[in-house]
C-alpha cells in the first residue's frame, strides 16, 4: 500500500492525460489499438496504375509495390481553426495533420483551449523533406503578406507555433529534428519543461507524411527496406521494414497536478533519456549497443525504475536481422542479469516505419497496453532469428495477445526509438495510478451540452456520444457532463439537455431532445433574470439553485440561444473526473497545391 501511494505522488512522474494518433489503417487511437490487439497488418499493395511518380521503376523486378497509406493525408477542416481555404492549401500536409491532432489531444483530455489557464508548451518532430516535396520555398525577393503566409505554412519551424496560434494557446513552441527518434525527443523535452515549471501542460508529438504518398520503393540488398513489403521483427526471414506515415500526440502534465485536477490518466512517464552514438565502432546510422544500452539504463535510472520491474519492451524492431540483434543485445546489457521475464515486440510489423512518428506508434501502443493491461502481439513473427539469443536474455517475443500480469506486481514498459545519424531515445512508462474511491453517482439533474459549427457536425456529435455511452456502461453521468461542459470549445450550433441518468441522456441524444439556435443571430427569448453574471457567463446565485431542475432548464435554454454560461460554477464542489469522450468530427476536404 505504501509503495502505491509513493508511486502516485512521485515528484518526477509525468501523466499522459490525452492521446491522439492516426496511422495506416486507423483514423484514431481506438482503431489503432484494436488493430494491434487483433494482429492486423495495415499495408496496401498497389496496382501499377495507382502508383504515383515511379512509372519508370514499376516494371523493375526489385520494385516493391507495398505502401502503408494514411487515409485523408491530403484532407483538412480549416473552418474549425478559422483558417481560409487559401491558407489551408498552402499549409503542408504535416502542418495540417499535426494541427488537427493537437486539437484532438486537448479534447481527449477534456480541455477547451479557450478556458485553459496557464502556459501550454508544444514540442514536436516533423520531417524537413515533406515541405520541400509539397511546396517550393517562398520567394524572399519581397516580404509581402503572400510570402509571409507561405513561409509560415511551409517552414517546419512554424509547425508548433502555428498549433499554438490556431488553437488560441500560449506557451513554448519547439519544432525539433532528431530523425526517426523525433517523437521521443519531444516527450523528453516536454517532461523537462514541465518538471522545471516552465509550462503547465505540454503537448509532445511527431508527424510524418511521405510524399509522393501512393508509391512503392526499390528494394536493395542489405538495406532497411523489406524485400516483399512485409516487416518481420525478430524473424529469421526478416529483410527490413517499409515506410509509413502517421501522427501521434500526447498531452502531458505533472502527475501530482493531474491527480489534483481529476484528469483521466492513461499512463505515467517515469523516465526518459536521449543520446547519440557519435564516433562509434559500428557503421554510422546503425544501433551502437554500448551507447543505446547507456540510453536505456539512464531512462530507468532517472525514473528510479529497477530493470526487473519492466515487463514490456517495445523495440525499435526494424525487421532487419542485424539491427534487431544489435538492439536486443543493447537492451540486454541495460537490463542486466535479471531473473524475471519481459515481453518484447515491435509495432512495425503492423504499420511499418513511420519515420519521425515511428516512436509515437510504439509509445501509443505501450500506453494503451498499460491502460488496458493487455499485451498486443507482434505479427509476422513465425520463425525467431536464432542469432538473437533470446534464451540468455529476459526477453520473450510476444506472439499472441495476452492479459498482462507482471511478476513484479506493477506494469511498466520501455520504448526505444532509433534515428539515422546515431540518435537513441528511450521512454519508461508505468500504468496509471489506481482511481480514487468515490461515492456512487446520484440521480441529481444535470446539464449536458454539445456544440458544433453546423447542424451536420452537431448531429454527428450526438450520434458518436450516444454510441460512446453504449460502449462504456460503467461511465458516470457526472463525469460525462463535467467533460462535455468544460472540455469542449463552444461553437455556433448548440444542443443541450437536462437529464438525471445516462439512459435519459442517451434517449435525449437519440431523439434530438433540446434546442438548436445560431449563436450569432436570431431573437432571444430565454429568461435570464435572477442569474448572476460572472466573468465566464450566467451562473446560479446559490448552490441550491445549481441543483434545481427548473434553474438548469432555464440555463440550458439560455445556452442554446447564444448566452454565455459559467459551467464551472455548476460543477463547484463536485469530485467529477474528466473522461475521454469523442472528439470533434472534422469535416475534411481535400487541399492540394497544383499550380507549381
Amino acid at each position: 500500500m505504501n509503495e502505491t501511494i509513493e508511486r502516485e505522488y512521485d515528484q518526477s512522474d509525468v501523466a499522459i492525460i490525452g492521446i491522439a494518433c492516426r496511422y495506416p489503417g486507423a483514423r484514431g487511437k481506438e482503431q489503432f489499438w484494436d488493430n494491434l490487439v487483433n494482429g492486423r497488418e495495415s499495408i496496401t499493395f498497389l496496382d501499377k496504375h495507382e502508383i504515383e511518380v515511379d512509372q519508370a521503376l514499376v516494371n523493375n523486378p526489385a520494385y516493391v509495390r507495398a505502401c502503408a497509406t494514411l487515409d485523408g493525408y491530403d484532407e483538412f477542416d480549416p473552418s474549425v481553426f478559422g483558417i481560409s481555404d487559401r491558407m489551408a492549401t498552402m499549409m503542408t500536409p504535416e502542418h495540417r495533420i499535426f494541427l488537427e491532432s493537437v486539437w484532438e489531444v486537448l479534447e481527449d483530455a477534456g480541455y477547451d483551449p479557450d478556458r485553459v489557464r496557464g502556459e501550454v508548451g508544444i514540442y514536436a518532430g516533423g520531417n524537413p523533406l515533406t515541405p520541400a516535396l509539397y511546396s517550393s520555398p517562398p520567394d524572399w525577393v519581397s516580404v509581402g503578406p503572400e510570402v509571409m503566409d507561405r513561409s509560415n505554412a511551409w517552414f517546419p519551424d512554424t509547425m508548433t507555433s502555428n498549433a499554438l496560434f490556431y488553437t488560441g494557446l500560449t506557451g513554448e513552441a519547439v519544432t525539433l529534428t532528431a530523425v526517426c527518434s523525433g517523437f521521443h525527443y519531444s516527450v523528453h523535452l516536454a517532461c523537462q519543461s514541465l518538471l522545471l515549471g516552465q509550462t503547465d501542460m505540454a503537448i509532445a508529438g511527431g508527424v510524418m507524411v511521405r510524399l509522393p504518398h501512393r508509391r512503392g520503393y526499390l528494394w536493395e540488398e542489405g538495406r532497411i527496406m523489406s524485400r516483399d513489403g512485409h516487416c518481420r521483427p525478430f524473424d529469421a526471414k526478416g529483410t527490413g521494414s517499409r515506410l509509413a506515415s502517421g501522427v501521434a500526440t500526447f498531452l502531458l502534465k505533472p502527475l501530482q497536478q493531474a491527480i489534483a485536477d481529476r484528469d483521466h490518466i492513461y499512463a505515467t512517464v517515469k523516465g526518459s533519456a536521449t543520446n547519440n552514438n557519435g564516433a562509434s565502432a559500428v557503421s554510422y546510422g546503425f544501433a551502437q549497443p554500448e551507447r543505446l544500452s547507456a540510453c536505456i539504463a539512464n531512462a530507468m535510472h532517472v525514473g528510479g525504475v529497477a530493470p526487473d520491474t519492466v515487463s514490456m519492451y517495445e523495440a525499435n524492431g526494424f525487421g532487419l536481422p542485424i539491427t534487431d540483434e544489435l538492439e536486443v543485445r543493447a537492451a540486454h546489457m541495460a537490463f542486466g542479469k535479471q531473473t524475471g521475464t519481459c515481453s518484447i515486440g515491435s509495432v512495425k510489423g503492423n504499420i511499418g516505419h513511420a519515420g519521425v512518428a515511428a516512436g509515437g506508434s510504439g509509445a501509443v501502443k505501450a500506453a494503451f497496453a498499460l491502460y488496458h493491461r493487455t499485451l498486443a502481439p507482434t505479427i509476422n513473427l513465425t520463425e525467431i532469428n536464432e542469432d538473437i539469443d533470446f534464451p540468455s536474455t529476459p526477453f520473450v517475443p510476444q506472439l499472441e495477445a495476452a492479459h498482462w500480469e507482471p511478476e513484479s506486481g506493477i506494469r511498466r514498459a520501455g520504448i526505444t526509438a532509433l534515428g539515422g545519424g546515431g540518435y537513441n531515445a528511450h521512454l519508461v512508462l508505468e500504468e496509471p495510478p489506481a482511481p480514487s474511491t468515490r461515492e456512487p453517482g446520484t440521480a441529481a439533474p444535470r446539464i449536458a451540452i454539445l456544440s458544433a459549427l453546423d447542424d451536420r457536425a452537431l448531429a454527428r456529435k450526438r450520434t458518436e456520444l450516444r454510441e460512446w455511452i453504449d460502449r462504456h456502461p460503467d461511465a458516470r453521468l457526472d463525469d460525462i457532463c463535467f467533460s462535455l461542459n468544460l472540455g469542449r470549445r463552444i461553437m455556433a450550433r448548440r444542443w443541450a439537455a437536462v437529464v438525471r441518468t445516462k439512459e435519459e441522456l442517451a434517449t435525449a441524444l437519440s431523439t434530438a431532445t433540446g434546442s438548436l439556435v445560431a449563436a450569432d443571430g436570431g431573437a432571444r427569448s430565454a429568461d435570464v433574470s435572477g442569474f448572476q453574471r460572472t466573468d465566464d457567463g450566467l451562473a446560479p446565485n446559490t448552490g441550491a439553485e445549481a441543483r434545481s431542475e427548473q434553474t438548469l432548464f432555464r440555463l440550458a435554454q439560455a445556452f442554446v440561444e447564444g448566452e454565455r454560461v459559467d459551467f464551472a460554477a455548476l460543477h463547484e464542489g463536485e469530485r467529477s473526473h474528466r473522461v475521454p469522450l469523442p472528439t470533434y468530427p472534422f469535416e475534411r476536404r481535400r487541399f492540394w497545391r497544383t499550380d507549381w
